[in-house]
């Protein structure tokens, strides 16, 4: 069987693709390689907030239950996604990995762990939070430290040691930092400087903000967003910055190097510690797509706004695929909007 469409991926940006495709009348088929939709949701750390609103939490046609202006655990975001997919009745094909994606002639071919799948066209929605990155400034006789991503981290009682470093200025090495201060010493090593936002601003969300100042959804070819992309992501909420104010965080400088149990710092200070959470972000992987001209240099996917120089191929849920929103769940339905209109025409 050879389907018209095929969509890599079955998280938000996935999803949000399949039912604009659902709508349309598309045949078509969602495949993912987790066991369950928001299985990737469920699996982050324990406390895990999302910074937006349930109202900028939700995909288009269904809004996630509970107070609109409330901020959605983890948990409820999984939840969310699997009534999504039950309600609109979206075709998905989990457990199923992706090994090699080549195109003949005008068929692409897709080699996966549960045998060959066909389609006329393709849509890639893995996003770009694939593999899990640690700088390699860590020197071998470093192995007796506890070495974790953040993507690692689950809770407090898994941190045995007194003092932690974690590095990383964003938002998940932000939050973690947060919990562990109420009973670890803990140091947060960012390379630039952290610029906070609060989480609401004369009683809305500020997600409500950055939309009416047309900034959330920005597109990268507009002065506002071409701004916004060259700043920093801030830090939403001001936990942590209490916290660096009441000296319960010790902030940090870059990290230059790891020998042994002592970290080296670009100031020329230096601490000791057993552990290092690697709140460092992710490196793209896209290794498997076989195809000349789709994957650039840096490894990241040669796209504009998400539509392949190849042919019928197409891309979701990227940061900065063309707006703020993009990577958010608030904003894939804006992108698969788009991408809908060159699906079917």
């Amino acid at each position: 069987m050879i389907y018209d469409v095929i969509i890599i991926g079955a998280g938000q940006a996935g999803i949000s693709m399949s039912q604009k495709l659902k709508n349309q009348g598309i045949n078509h088929l969602m495949i993912d390689s987790h066991s369950y939709i928001g299985e990737q949701w469920r699996s982050r750390y324990d406390s895990l907030i999302l910074f937006t609103p349930r109202s900028y939490s939700s995909l288009p046609g269904l809004m996630m239950e509970g107070a609109p202006e409330g901020y959605p655990t983890k948990d409820e975001m999984a939840t969310y996604l699997q009534q999504y997919v039950q309600y609109f009745e979206l075709p998905v094909f989990l457990k199923v990995k992706v090994e090699k994606l080549k195109k003949k002639e005008d068929i692409f071919v897709m080699q996966t762990s549960k045998g060959e799948l066909a389609a006329k066209k393709v849509v890639v929605a893995t996003g770009a939070f694939q593999n899990p990155f640690i700088p390699p400034i860590i020197h071998e006789n470093s192995k007796d430290i506890e070495h974790i991503h953040s993507s690692q981290y689950i809770n407090t009682t898994a941190i045995s040691n007194d003092t932690v470093l974690i590095v990383g200025g964003g938002n998940s090495g932000a939050q973690i930092a947060v919990e562990l201060a109420d009973s670890k010493n803990v140091y947060l090593a960012t390379p630039h400087k952290m610029n906070f936002l609060p989480l609401r601003l004369l009683g809305k969300s500020i997600f409500n903000w950055l939309d009416k100042l047309n900034l959330l959804y920005a597109g990268i070819d507009t002065k506002r967003g071409e701004l916004f992309q060259k700043r920093k992501d801030p830090i939403f909420g001001y936990e942590l910055k209490r916290l660096i104010n009441k000296n319960k965080i010790t902030i940090k400088p870059r990290v230059e190097k790891v020998i042994g149990e002592q970290v080296f710092f670009s100031d020329g200070s230096t601490i000791e510690t057993q552990i290092i959470i690697w709140s460092t972000g992710f490196k793209p992987s896209f290794e498997w797509i076989n195809i000349d001209g789709v994957i650039r240099r840096d490894g990241k996917p040669n796209h504009n706004r998400g539509i392949s120089p190849i042919e019928n191929l197409y891309f979701i849920g990227l940061p900065w695929q063309y707006h703020r929103g993009s990577a958010l769940v608030c904003g894939v339905g804006k992108d698969a909007e788009y991408l809908l209109h060159n699906i079917i025409n």
